[in-house]
């Protein structure tokens, strides 16, 4: 795919700013930054001027433009990326803790997103992946390991375990649409799941895929789903870019 050339920003966008005013300039080019973002001024996907050239253009310091958009990356509304620069995206995604696919949040999210099946095998149960899904050790296992981008950023690498009965599924099927529509679709009706969210350093591999810094955190989540007999249909263990995801949940008061 051909990368998208820079956009150099619109002048009006750091017209009047105020270099000698209690609010620090680089907060000031952020926020017309992040309204131009959220306006869809500068849609998800446009890559932005280097700092370099955008620090000279406004007459400002580096350190100053480069901060600016460090905001705007916490954020999740831009993304460095390495041999492509600093991009546009659609904002953090934030996932409910229901029992739903990514790649159905995704859509519903107005999001595109797309697969690479990166491990498709079967494989014996070993004692931990045996004890998820109550089978026996050894017993033949469906592995599929696949990297998830949204609107062409990486986002998530899921690794999933299914037992004997969907060893079958295809990998094409796989890259194209989501685990959960295809097990829908065989009949399979999703009634609840044990799952845990936690936090860690990426693997020098995860860093690689999601296209982050070596030392960067992941957000992960191991999840195992049971169908309305209570079979252990699939074993989940999930890791995403913290600065690209979230998960929510609403806590009631007993």
């Amino acid at each position: 795919m051909a990368r998208q050339p820079e956009v150099k920003l619109p002048a009006e966008l750091f017209r009047d700013l105020e270099r000698s005013g209690p609010v620090p300039l680089y907060y000031q080019i952020s926020n017309r930054l992040e309204d131009a973002i959220t306006s869809g001024q500068l849609p998800a996907g446009t890559r932005l001027e280097n700092e370099i050239a955008l620090s000279e253009r406004l007459g400002l310091s580096r350190p100053t433009v480069r901060r600016a958009i460090q905001e705007l990356v916490d954020k999740g509304l831009l993304v460095r990326r390495r041999g492509i620069g600093t991009q546009v995206v659609h904002g953090q995604v934030s996932r409910k803790v229901e029992l739903t696919s990514l790649n159905e949040d995704l859509r519903e999210s107005g999001r595109r997103p797309a697969t690479t099946v990166l491990v498709h095998e079967v494989v014996p149960a070993d004692d931990a992946v045996a004890r998820a899904l109550v089978v026996q050790p050894g017993s033949p296992t469906l592995h599929i390991r696949r990297l998830r981008t949204a609107d062409g950023t990486p986002l998530a690498i899921l690794d999933n375990h299914l037992p004997e009965a969907y060893t079958d599924l295809d990998r094409e099927d796989l890259q194209e649409r989501g685990l959960y529509e295809l097990l829908r679709e065989r009949g399979v009706v999703f009634s609840v799941a044990k799952q845990v969210i936690g936090a860690r350093h990426c693997t020098a591999k995860e860093a690689e895929l999601l296209d982050v810094p070596k030392t960067s955190a992941a957000l992960t989540m191991s999840r195992t789903a049971f169908d309305n007999n209570g079979m252990a249909i699939e074993l989940g263990e999930h890791c995403y870019r913290p600065d690209l995801y979230s998960f929510e949940i609403m806590l009631v008061s007993r």
